[in-house]
């Protein structure tokens, strides 16, 4: 992602409504961008762009819904989410917004009608004054809403409505979706992956202890287990932001360690010249290139033989990246 497509230094004011909390004068008369936003790729960016235009000088926000309404209706069924909500805030913060409304999808919501939507959640809740969503977008009980009724519905109740058409990738005609970046994940394609996004993809996860066996092979490494992940099992180059702020280089496997135990799948990161104690803080990972798939080596020397080679070709890679971090 360009630097110049970055908008927030790190520390301008940002403001999260939650769920429960009444809307903070800092957001008040504000227009929104309406939607999910998972991965808030280069397609939202376009809705993120009209909302900054529409607002002026009033609040630009985001309006989204906590959980994701997929997880609502099919809560036994895993889904893999390209950014939680912290991971939102960090985005949204980045791309110059002032503010995010996070309301809960639950059973009153689902059954919510398009007009109780437009009139009770947008106007009497929130206090907008004007939304932007793209060409898809669809609201209200039985998914019933469609953008031209949301317009006809805003225009009764003083809301000003904006339509954003689909962004296509690149030359052809396929719109950017989340759906395509998860498959690029799925396969390892970081480079088409960051590109649909356009920034590198970071996952935020807490460290927690492990078997220690990284400190014994002489690269010890902060362990974080991802919810639902559809990532390819492999080693990264990544960049890793710490609790202090620092962004520190680093190698990362993905996967469930076949050499040793073929466990659950974790995400273990070897930080590049860093020695201290990161039990329990919250860091997030950005993964600027696949090197590998994940392999099963026959002896624990050949794993570290390979393994300073990932740790070469992971420098190499961070050297060679010039694309301005999302994480500040």
């Amino acid at each position: 992602m360009p630097s110049g497509d970055i908008q927030n230094e790190p520390g301008s004011p940002f403001t999260v409504c939650g769920a429960d909390d009444p809307v903070p004068p800092a957001l008040r008369g504000a227009v929104a961008a309406l939607g999910n936003f998972d991965g808030v790729h280069r397609g939202h960016r376009a809705l993120i762009e009209a909302v900054r235009e529409e607002a002026g000088t009033r609040p630009a926000a985001v309006l989204t819904f906590e959980p994701h309404p997929r997880a609502f209706f099919a809560p036994d069924q895993p889904m893999f989410r390209l950014t939680g909500p912290r991971a939102k805030e960090i985005v949204f913060a980045r791309l110059g917004l002032d503010g995010l409304f996070v309301r809960r999808f639950d059973a009153r919501l689902a059954a919510t009608s398009p007009r109780g939507f437009v009139e009770g959640w947008l106007r009497d809740d929130l206090g907008l004054s004007g939304v932007v969503i793209g060409h898809d977008f669809h609201f209200g009980q039985g998914r019933a809403g469609t953008p031209a009724i949301l317009a006809d519905l805003c225009r009764e109740a003083g809301i000003a409505c904006r339509v954003v058409p689909a962004v296509a990738a690149g030359s052809g005609p396929e719109p950017i979706s989340s759906s395509a970046i998860r498959a690029a994940l799925a396969a390892g394609d970081m480079a088409r992956a960051n590109a649909l996004l356009g920034y590198r993809w970071f996952v935020l996860a807490e460290v927690r202890h492990g078997d220690k066996r990284g400190r014994t092979l002489g690269y010890p490494t902060a362990n974080l287990a991802l919810d639902s992940c559809g990532l390819a099992h492999g080693i990264y180059a990544v960049r890793v932001r710490l609790a202090d702020g620092r962004l520190v280089p680093g190698v990362a496997s993905y996967g469930r360690r076949p050499t040793f135990d073929d466990g659950a799948p974790l995400l273990e990161v070897h930080l590049f010249d860093f020695s201290g104690d990161l039990y329990g803080q919250e860091v997030a990972v950005e993964l600027l290139s696949f090197l590998r798939g994940e392999e099963k080596f026959a002896s624990a020397e050949a794993l570290i033989a390979q393994m300073d080679v990932d740790s070469a070709r992971a420098k190499a890679a961070i050297r060679a990246d010039a694309v301005a971090s999302m994480l500040g």
